[in-house]
């Protein structure tokens, strides 16, 4: 399996790893005079990153929630991390949910807009993790989308507990801690949204 991405591909990465998929990663630039190599370009006519190569070329994904449902479902092996039962699923689907509508508001937080808003919806975040993952006691692919935007978060204006999330600031220590996370932690990240 190839995993061409850039540093945005940070959550589709983190499902790779926490499935124990194997896989070969292949950095491409988003930028610079030599953009992106022509290769690239026949993968995904879209130009954008992440993007999966399945089957030896026959499935392709160049979308990365699309990435993280079919890892999660056991893609090429690895485990799954997809949740269990019902009430996981619902909680998962809940939390990527309210984090899709938390990233325009972070992004334009960051970009020097109203933060009580996006400390508003990380509040409703909060309240949706079980602990110590999102789901409970194993990491699923909610816990793999929320971890590089909420870490950034944490890393821009933190410490999200000052700001009442409490759930949120024991879950990032929790990923911290855990491979499958800390290995994609990258210091350079000013393009993240």
């Amino acid at each position: 399996m190839q995993f061409h991405c850039n540093d945005v591909a940070q959550k589709a990465w983190i499902a790779l790893e926490a499935a124990g998929v194997p896989y070969r990663m292949e950095e491409i630039s988003l930028y610079g005079p030599n953009g992106k190599p022509d290769w690239f370009w026949k993968l995904n006519p879209r130009g954008t990153v992440p993007v999966l190569v399945c089957h030896g070329g026959d499935v392709i994904h160049a979308d990365s929630d699309r990435i993280l449902d079919e890892i999660g479902n056991d893609v090429e092996g690895g485990s799954r991390i997809v949740p269990k039962d019902n009430v996981e699923i619902e909680r998962a689907q809940s939390f990527r949910t309210l984090l899709n509508e938390f990233l325009p508001i972070g992004k334009k937080a960051v970009l020097g807009g109203d933060k009580k808003k996006m400390w508003t919806k990380l509040k409703e975040l909060d309240g949706l993790i079980e602990g110590p993952f999102v789901c409970g006691q194993d990491i699923t692919v909610a816990d793999c989308a929320g971890f590089p935007f909420l870490w950034r978060i944490d890393s821009e204006y933190g410490p999200v507990e000052n700001y009442g999330c409490n759930n949120i600031r024991s879950w990032l220590d929790t990923c911290k801690s855990n491979r499958a996370f800390s290995k994609t932690i990258q210091g350079s990240w000013w393009w993240w949204w």
